[in-house]
């Protein structure tokens, strides 16, 4: 069993920054895939950003390329996502989430253990 808890969510302005981490259990946190995903309220759960488990590979949402950046590190059992360039349409519930099978990538079916998510709220 896997637990995530994400923390860094908040209110910040436009043009802003903020950095979400996710937290695991589990001695085989450094094998899985890890992905952030988001939903806005009244939208569906959309993929933002994941991981493999070298931390060599990442692949992002056109969304978010070049503003968020994602990394992890496996010595803490760690991810993390830094948010730069916030805009309003970047407000939502961020969800991490980890797929031990590594198989994963954008596909949230895929993943099985999930965070209970952090508010990011950005004004404008």
């Amino acid at each position: 069993q896997v637990q995530l808890v994400e923390s860094g969510g908040g209110l910040v302005q436009a043009g802003g920054s903020l950095r979400l981490s996710c937290a695991a259990s589990g001695r085989t946190f450094s094998r899985y895939t890890m992905g952030w995903f988001r939903q806005a309220p009244g939208k569906e759960r959309e993929f933002v950003a994941f991981i493999l488990w070298s931390g060599g590979s990442t692949y992002y949402a056109d969304s978010v390329k070049g503003r968020f950046t994602i990394a992890r590190d496996n010595a803490k059992n760690t991810m993390y996502l830094q948010m730069n360039s916030l805009k309003p349409e970047d407000t939502a519930v961020y969800y991490c989430a980890a797929d031990p099978s590594g198989t994963s990538g954008s596909d949230s079916r895929l993943y099985d253990y999930w965070g209970q998510g952090t508010q990011v709220t950005v004004s404008s």
